[in-house]
């Protein structure tokens, strides 16, 4: 062999060596999971397990700490954790020892959304602007939100609180957050649903086992329906949201449950729905008197009428593979004796309407928040919301900031707003807009002998993480927000791809009872929530906020290569 074609083999071996080499390096390292003893409790069977003394709360908690460790490097589910835990774990099982009275959800792990105030946590609504670790100001609650004292009286165990995109702007992920993409428990290469984004992959992964979402337009369900699990946007006021950075709190914020089971969820809804003085839109909330959870039974369906999606509730088609599922999803419905009333909404102009009232009812936007900010501190100490973007240095709706479509979208004049941001504008147009929703809603309803309306919740499989052409395309919003009425979505299947499918339950205002027991009926038939296998890896999956990492790498490697080649050709002429 020529000395010429020595340093050729040479060369070639090196590079590919260190190609092969650098590929282990940066390839992700993925395990499968060991079986976690706790792996979709429900709330009955934890309460029942510390009653007959299978495990404490201490246990219990410690188990769950463990076991976020072990996976929150992958699945980045939160932004803040509950260092006091472990030991507000071991008081409560003195107090169980001790017989004292327990509340409704004694030792239940739960998980908070960002958005919701809870002492001793700062409050950055997602943005990197009011994180102290990214070099923000940081704003600190000097109380909890209704929803979160209600939580603590109920002896709930809060591990920490969970990500969110900056400003819960997004229905799809969670890449705008200052604290980095949430990734999706059933599959990171999925996007995890938004904004509830990390409450959802807390919920699938078995990370907790119950948890508080929040909606302004999807971000209950789509998550919920993203990750395979159960979700409840409530009726509007029905749960009081004060104390939850808003985006529009007097017309479509509203705070529900993320859980495993309809009957999880119930659980938690008992806890936090109904009137509460700290909070003005709850003043009209209509609860059952045997609570939501005394209403479930597996006959529920039986006799129920229930329309279904078509032409006269939007144009948008459903995939095929979406129309087969639900399809088959109906028959399972039909099978539990519901009967099925196909497109109520035709020739009824709703779609018409939907179109040209738009989305709205996010005027009051600037006013809201400084009322968020006011309600943060009773002393009157915290800034107002000029002072504090002045801090900044930044605001939000610049260009490419996360409420920049509002500006340029929905027409919200943020500077014009700040000039006087406790004048809250008329919010008259709104309210006949939804009144006019629910009188269609209600009459076709009426006029075709419904009990409620079951939907796919999306009408395509959820998109990649890293597709940022794409977006969940959910079939009720912002219907279902702008009208207020509440809606329920419940594990129905996955699509070839593993992507979970669902279906979407929703009707009249404070229905909440009614429904949950139809989707309870149904789960209990069908059984198609399957607790995901999560991955360990040195690196995180793909995704639209890391992608730049594999393109510098593999401009790396190219760089590298072109720089082996030079000087293989000048050895190889040194060598002539």
């Amino acid at each position: 062999m020529s000395f010429k074609s020595m340093v050729n083999n040479t060369v070639a071996i090196f590079v590919l060596s260190f190609t092969l080499l650098m590929g282990v390096v940066f390839t992700p390292t993925v395990f499968a999971e060991e079986q976690f003893s706790l792996e979709e409790i429900t709330v009955k069977e934890l309460k029942q397990g510390y009653q007959d003394g299978d495990f404490t709360v201490e246990e219990v908690v410690g188990a769950y700490l463990e076991r976020i460790e072990q996976y929150e490097n992958t699945y980045n589910a939160f932004t803040f954790m509950n260092e006091d835990a472990l030991e507000q774990a071991k008081e409560m099982d003195q107090k169980l020892q001790s017989g004292e009275d327990e509340g409704e959800l004694a030792g239940v792990p739960i998980v908070i959304k960002e958005a919701v105030d809870v002492t001793g946590f700062p409050s950055t609504f997602g943005w990197k602007g009011f994180s102290k670790a990214n070099g923000g100001v940081e704003i600190m609650p000097e109380v909890d939100a209704p929803i979160v004292q209600e939580l603590k009286e109920a002896v709930a165990i809060i591990l920490g609180k969970t990500n969110i995109p900056a400003f819960s702007a997004s229905g799809t992920n969670a890449s705008s957050s200052w604290a980095g993409d949430t990734y999706n428990a059933i599959n990171p290469k999925f996007a995890p649903g938004g904004s509830s984004s990390g409450t959802a992959t807390a919920i699938s992964g078995n990370f907790a086992v119950l948890g508080i979402a929040e909606e302004t337009g999807g971000s209950i369900q789509n998550p919920a329906a993203a990750q395979g699990i159960v979700g409840v946007k409530p009726t509007f006021g029905l749960v009081p949201s004060a104390g939850t950075t808003p985006l529009a709190a007097n017309t479509r914020d509203v705070l529900g449950p993320h859980a495993r089971t309809v009957e999880d969820a119930a659980a938690m809804l008992d806890v936090i729905a109904g009137p509460n003085d700290q909070d003005e839109n709850t003043e009209q909330a209509v609860v059952p008197e045997d609570g939501y959870t005394g209403n479930l039974n597996d006959s529920s369906l039986e006799g129920k009428r229930l329309g279904i999606y078509g032409d006269g509730w939007r144009d948008e088609e459903l995939s095929k593979e979406t129309q087969e599922m639900y399809d088959r999803e109906i028959k399972e419905l039909e099978a539990q004796g519901a009967k099925i009333v196909e497109d109520p909404f035709a020739d009824t102009g709703f779609k018409e309407f939907v179109e040209e009232s738009g989305n709205i009812g996010y005027d009051a936007l600037v006013s809201d928040i400084q009322n968020y900010l006011d309600r943060m501190d009773p002393e009157g100490n915290m800034p107002t919301i000029s002072e504090i973007f002045n801090q900044v240095e930044e605001v939000p709706w610049a260009e490419g900031g996360p409420l920049n479509h509002f500006k340029e979208e929905r027409g919200i004049n943020f500077e014009e707003d700040l000039k006087d941001p406790y004048e809250v504008p008329d919010l008259s147009e709104f309210e006949e807009v939804r009144k006019k929703y629910i009188e269609i809603i209600d009459q076709v309803m009426a006029e075709n002998d419904l009990d409620g309306f079951v939907y796919p919740q999306m009408s395509q499989e959820t998109p990649l993480l890293h597709d940022e052409d794409s977006s969940i395309e959910a079939t009720t919003v912002s219907e279902i927000n702008i009208s207020g009425l509440p809606l329920v979505t419940v594990p129905a299947g996955y699509y070839e791809s593993g992507s979970p499918f669902a279906l979407a339950f929703f009707g009249e205002q404070w229905s909440e009872a009614e429904l949950l027991a139809m989707a309870y009926d149904y789960e209990q038939a069908t059984q198609h929530r399957e607790a995901p296998a999560l991955q360990v890896g040195e690196e995180l999956p793909q995704t639209a906020t890391n992608n730049l990492n594999y393109v510098m790498y593999g401009a790396m490697m190219i760089i590298f290569s072109v720089i082996l080649i030079v000087g293989k050709r000048i050895i190889v002429r040194r060598a002539n």
